[in-house]
């Protein structure tokens, strides 16, 4: 049963030292830190929220409304229409957090990428969903006008790849770890030949392959298809014998990659414990996407059906792995040392025109 909604007021948090304003609202208990353990200036922080918070029938200008409103307006309504709802939740956590107490019109000289101190990538990221919660919040009239985000440039990509030697090297290695060498090895084959993220190998299980017609199927049990159709793929026929055999060892509801049955939670430890061995260097699971997109181009696969394989948009799998694909610019290079016929239309020359 849900709680019923209460009115904001002063909470003293002991172990966090500080004041918070804690209310109910839609059934669940919420709180916004006042940063101070000083009860008259908590008072004090807590009146202007009150007055944030006591907004005008009708869109209110973005130095009226906070960012944590926004944001919080925004995982409501759209959460559970997206596909990547972790990632949605955790990108709102962490702006949630910094963003505290700020308006939606300070954020333009908020130093986001400072504060959060992580990779361009993640902070581009997290930077797109607050964009996207203005802009939402601007649509459906919340917001007078929507706000500017400066999103940090696109970082550079880093595509390591895997040859087909360093493959092999790496796959000798795991024989070396008594634990590791039980579920390694297939989560590297499976790695290397559909090109799935680490997440979604881990989590694989029994029930999502189909060894009849040697299918199989990314999507999590009663998540929805997308309409691209990219969750499932054919086997590759070199990873279908190895799946044959992982698959006398498991049961059919339970996890792929497991030691005695029990899931693996993750393959940090394990797999660059291989690298070390095998003599690799900037190699992460992620590579292993990389070289699949990498092989697919250089056996003479195709942007789109890579893409689509992958799980990509044409145009990241293009601009990120095009040039491994051994036709990439193969027609500019030929233009570009091709003779032209001295007599063709664009190079004759013009009449001079005849007086009668």
């Amino acid at each position: 049963m849900s709680r019923r909604n209460e009115g904001p007021r002063l909470q003293w948090r002991e172990e966090r030292g500080a004041f918070y304003i804690t209310w109910t609202e839609g059934g669940r208990s919420r709180r916004h830190a006042t940063g101070t353990g000083n009860r008259e200036q908590a008072e004090a922080v807590f009146a202007e929220w009150l007055q944030l918070r006591r907004k005008p029938i009708g869109p209110s200008d973005p130095d009226k409304i906070l960012v944590a409103e926004v944001l919080t307006d925004y995982a409501l309504e759209r959460g559970p229409k997206v596909s990547g709802k972790e990632t949605l939740a955790n990108a709102i956590t962490n702006l949630a957090k910094l963003f505290d107490g700020k308006t939606v019109a300070e954020i333009p000289s908020f130093d986001y990428v400072t504060k959060r101190g992580r990779a361009a990538g993640t902070v581009r990221r997290e930077l797109g969903v607050l964009q996207a919660a203005i802009n939402h919040a601007h649509k459906r009239g919340k917001l007078t006008r929507s706000v500017s985000v400066e999103l940090p440039a696109v970082p550079q990509s880093k595509e390591r790849w895997l040859t087909r030697e360093e493959a092999a090297k790496l796959l000798r290695a795991t024989r070396f770890d008594p634990k590791a060498r039980l579920y390694m090895p297939l989560f590297i084959l499976i790695g290397l030949y559909t090109g799935r993220r680490k997440e979604a190998i881990l989590s694989l299980r029994w029930s999502q392959i189909d060894l009849k017609t040697n299918l199989i199927d990314f999507r999590k049990p009663g998540e929805a298809e997308t309409n691209k159709r990219r969750g499932r793929i054919p086997i590759p026929p070199q990873l279908i014998p190895r799946l044959r055999r992982a698959r006398l060892r498991g049961s059919d509801l339970g996890p792929v990659l497991h030691i005695s049955g029990r899931p693996i939670q993750n393959v940090k430890k394990g797999f660059a414990a291989a690298c070390r061995r095998a003599g690799l260097e900037g190699v992460t699971p992620h590579t292993l996407r990389h070289t699949a997109a990498s092989w697919l181009l250089q056996n003479g696969g195709s942007i789109e059906e890579g893409a689509r394989y992958l799980g990509m948009s044409e145009r990241t799998f293009r601009n990120t792995y095009g040039h491994h694909s051994p036709e990439w610019l193969r027609g500019a290079a030929e233009a570009i040392g091709r003779r032209v016929n001295r007599f063709s239309a664009h190079s004759a020359p013009t009449r001079k025109s005849v007086k009668h």
